[in-house]
């Protein structure tokens, strides 16, 4: 397999962390690139954010349309099939940059895994499983894939360190495409795990808001504190 293309933007010279944030169906690693300025950290927290651009391929629900997507989305019904080939495929994908950034002399532990919709499952299934300590996981507008594999690969090999890996998660309360219920269902999935889960949520559609940016901000101040 080979890395996925990226958008990077630094936030300082030299790097004390990185945050590799993934994009949501039908978009590119451009989607969140303006929101770093908004952060406003230049000066205050030196980050680089890795956005890659996810591989494109046909999407069922959209009649087989290509186009940049971690995975076939095979129905919109809760509880229906899911490409599970593809979400895997795609978390190993995730699992390569977070290795990059490790070669490029980031700790796991100062690695942060994010997304949004899509990218944000990805994100979920990638973190809750992988084998070192990162520094947080934030999971905006999502929904936990695979949830019949969870007690299996994450609950039976969870340990007191992994327990603590920070999440930060947040939903539109008006969000036509992924109901907050389903991001309100992985929330309690989590907490009933033991981890500790940092939940927002907003009067907003299937997006983001300022509010949510500035909650951000806070939460990966704390976390690389």
């Amino acid at each position: 397999m080979e890395l996925p293309e990226t958008v990077e933007v630094s936030t300082g010279a030299r790097a004390q962390g990185s945050v590799i944030w993934l994009h949501g169906l039908g978009a590119d690693g451009h989607d969140f690139e303006s929101i770093v300025p908004e952060l406003g950290f230049s000066g205050q927290l030196s980050l680089r954010f890795v956005f890659p651009h996810a591989p494109v391929r046909p999407v069922t629900i959209n009649g087989g349309m290509s186009m940049r997507a971690w995975y076939d989305i095979l129905t919109l019904e809760r509880g229906g099939p899911q490409d599970e080939a593809g979400i895997r495929e795609s978390s190993r994908l995730l699992e390569m940059l977070i290795e990059r950034e490790h070669e490029r002399g980031i700790p796991y532990e100062n690695i942060v895994l994010a997304g949004f919709s899509q990218g944000g499952a990805i994100a979920l299934h990638t973190a809750l499983r992988y084998p070192h300590r990162l520094a947080g996981l934030m999971a905006l507008s999502t929904y936990l894939p695979l949830v019949d594999s969870f007690d299996r690969e994450v609950l039976h090999n969870m340990d007191a360190q992994s327990q603590e890996l920070p999440i930060f998660m947040a939903h539109g309360s008006s969000d036509p495409m992924l109901p907050m219920a389903l991001g309100q269902h992985a929330h309690t999935i989590l907490e009933k795990a033991g981890y500790e889960v940092e939940w927002h949520d907003y009067p907003m559609a299937h997006a983001i808001c300022a509010a949510e940016i500035a909650d951000i901000r806070n939460w990966l101040l704390s976390v690389f504190s």
